[in-house]
């Protein structure tokens, strides 16, 4: 997760020079546009590498469930960059969808500065998809999201920049509109994931699916009830009642349980789990 963020930061700042060359050939705002995204990325990305460089600290005496929520925090934090790149740059393409201008310099540069972006950017995205994958971690996909986001714009400006090449001049605000948009859209994601981390919100339904049937399948489980799960950066809390026969005697409805709660565990990657255990007396023994 630190190397995702290290590489993050280096990324955006290698294609904030790269763009900020091609705007000052260009004077197109489409490919501002793409430079206000990289510059608020860098922003983003080194808050990024904060919360998680603070997120995988491991509890202490203040923090018993660790800093996790550190990450959602992150999130947040990076849509309001993104929303505020967004006004900024539909306020300047609306300007020159009004007042368009030719753009008759440095498009041959542009062009290759759009497609290098491309693939730093897909370089990347693909160790940033292998942390996912491994971690699950809130901020590294809210930073991954960023960089889907970039390759989409990228591809519009070098679209804009082609069809400005053929005379179609309103092309270039028209796609720096478009841009602007999706960039909010992006943000609202962020935004709402982040939210349900630090409300608390229970894992998806198929995840809490298997938890139930983990304990259902076993012989000595009566049912369960009262099943409340969330998540806090890249641990899962698990806590849940687990109905057993009363006539159990403590050590065996403690093995029992924590057979289960290692079970349980081993669904995800980090997780912690605590199983309650009540006494169920209409039901007999399966056999």
């Amino acid at each position: 997760m630190r190397m995702a963020t290290y590489a993050s930061v280096a990324t955006a700042i290698t294609l904030i020079i790269a763009k900020l060359f091609a705007w000052f050939l260009t004077d197109s705002v489409s490919v501002l546009a793409t430079l206000v995204d990289s510059s608020l990325d860098v922003l983003a990305s080194i808050l990024n590498m904060i919360a998680v460089h603070h997120a995988l600290q491991p509890a202490d005496r203040e923090h018993r469930f660790g800093h996790g929520k550190a990450e959602s925090l992150a999130g947040l934090g990076q849509s309001m960059f993104i929303a505020g790149s967004a006004g900024i740059l539909l306020l300047q393409a609306i300007n020159r969808l009004f007042k368009p201008e030719a753009m008759e310099q440095g498009m041959t540069v542009s062009l290759a500065v759009m497609l290098f972006s491309i693939v730093a950017t897909l370089v990347l995205m693909t160790f940033q998809n292998y942390v996912i994958r491994k971690t699950d971690s809130t901020a590294i996909k809210a930073d991954a999201l960023h960089y889907k986001t970039d390759l989409l714009v990228n591809g519009g400006v070098i679209l804009a920049l082609v069809l400005s090449m053929n005379g179609w001049y309103l092309s270039d605000p028209i796609i720096a509109i478009a841009i602007a948009l999706f960039i909010l859209h992006s943000a609202w994601g962020i935004v709402k994931e982040s939210i349900d981390l630090l409300m608390d919100h229970e894992l998806p339904d198929e995840e809490r699916e298997k938890i139930s049937a983990l304990i259902l399948n076993h012989p000595q489980a009566r049912g369960l009830h009262d099943l409340r799960t969330r998540r806090s950066g890249t641990t899962v809390f698990v806590q849940l009642h687990l109905e057993l026969d009363e006539r159990l005697t403590l050590r065996e409805a403690h093995e029992i349980a924590d057979k289960l709660e290692h079970q349980i565990a081993d669904l995800f990657d980090d997780a912690e789990v605590i199983i309650h255990e009540d006494p169920i007396t209409h039901l007999p023994l399966k056999s």
